[in-house]
């Protein structure tokens, strides 16, 4: 039932992370999910993996498809546009001392906002912060604002460095909640209760996957555009379109799936 541990490195990293949490009362319902995650639902987190997987598959497009199918867009101008920014915001990654989450599908994120002319953006993962500079370059345009959730990187003593890839520029249209999902999102939904584009990336579980796709749609407005990573790591995804009868279109990049539909 308890997580198995290969080398000393991995003690030592969870033994750390642990610490880190104990220092932290704020997070302390976090870890008391963490713990229940990794014992009583462990089985769980990967449910499904294999059939969403095989349906991904079969219906999968490429980036520059759906963002032609859903927006009626071409996105060859976005490397171009943004050439500047991209190359100083990647140098910012190459001087960072801890390892975090890639770059994604960056035009997906900005032709998504540019579309319906986003004013607000919630986004769920932050790690270096290529989502959010994807946002940030079209949100900045009509003023809007970018609300994020992303938990401290404790075992790295990485704080610091969470979005370093974000402009100071950019900075002004985004609020940074740095809290788990189930504590972030509430504070953000008291803010701004409705959103023109969600962009999920957090939570791998199924579990906490299945819990803030619902919370996330509900607030998503009618014709906004809701986006989820790595949707082939359980079948949360699928599961919650096909649970709703959503039809989604299924984006490959890099080896991995997104998923996306317009409410």
């Amino acid at each position: 039932m308890w997580p198995k541990f290969n080398t000393v490195s991995e003690i030592s990293s969870v033994l750390k992370t642990l610490l880190a949490y104990l220092k932290r009362p704020d997070l302390y319902p976090e870890l008391r999910r963490k713990i229940i995650k990794n014992t009583l639902q462990r089985k769980n987190a990967f449910k499904g993996k294999e059939k969403t997987n095989s349906w991904a598959a079969s219906r999968a497009v490429s980036q520059q498809e759906a963002i032609a199918k859903l927006f009626g867009m071409k996105m060859d101008s976005f490397r171009t546009l943004y050439a500047e920014v991209l190359k100083k915001s990647e140098q910012k990654q190459k001087e960072c001392p801890i390892k975090m989450g890639g770059a994604g599908a960056l035009e997906l994120i900005y032709y998504a906002c540019e579309s319906v002319e986003a004013k607000h953006v919630v986004e769920t993962g932050v790690a270096y912060g290529w989502s959010s500079l994807a946002a940030l370059l079209s949100l900045e345009k009509r003023n809007g604002t970018l609300y994020s959730s992303d938990m401290p990187y404790l075992a790295q003593d990485g704080d610091q460095y969470v979005g370093c890839v974000v402009p100071e520029n950019l900075k002004p249209y985004w609020k940074l909640f740095r809290f788990a999902d189930k504590e972030s999102l509430p504070k953000i939904f008291t803010e701004t209760p409705a959103f023109d584009v969600i962009h999920y990336d957090s939570d791998k579980s199924y579990n906490g996957r299945f819990w803030a796709y619902n919370e996330l749609y509900k607030r998503l407005k009618p014709g906004g555009i809701f986006i989820s990573d790595d949707i082939g790591d359980n079948s949360a995804y699928q599961d919650f379109c096909e649970k709703n009868h959503f039809e989604t279109t299924v984006v490959e990049y890099e080896g991995k799936y997104i998923g996306v539909f317009v409410k």
